[in-house]
């Protein structure tokens, strides 16, 4: 009986575990989610290295803009980009902004 009790915990264990493991803290994107939102969003036109251009997309490698400046692009838009703040999260485009940031270092 008691063999059959632990099999059948086993399960609900395993799986308490897993969620702990991969969760992150309430409410922060997962990583990886600016570059896989990037990539889904601004890529058509800055291009997945950020230096495509099209439309009058900024080289955001070359960008001299802060981290808040860059925030504040994305929520808002500018020029022919539109506004993200309805689409994303604050902490979203965080994890955007955080991920051009490195694009930016790949081109030192």
């Amino acid at each position: 009986m008691a063999l059959m009790r632990s099999l059948l915990l086993l399960p609900v264990l395993l799986i308490a575990c897993g969620d702990a493991a991969t969760s992150s803290v309430a409410g922060d994107p997962p990583p990886g989610i600016g570059e896989a939102i990037f990539n889904g969003q601004c890529a058509t036109c800055h291009g997945r290295k950020g230096d495509m251009g099209l439309n009058g997309a900024k080289d955001l490698r070359a960008s001299t803009l802060t981290r808040e400046e860059a925030i504040a692009v994305v929520t808002d838009g500018r020029g022919l980009m539109m506004p993200y703040k309805a689409q994303l999260t604050k902490k979203e485009i965080a994890a955007v902004v955080d991920h051009v940031l490195t694009l930016r270092a790949k081109a030192e």
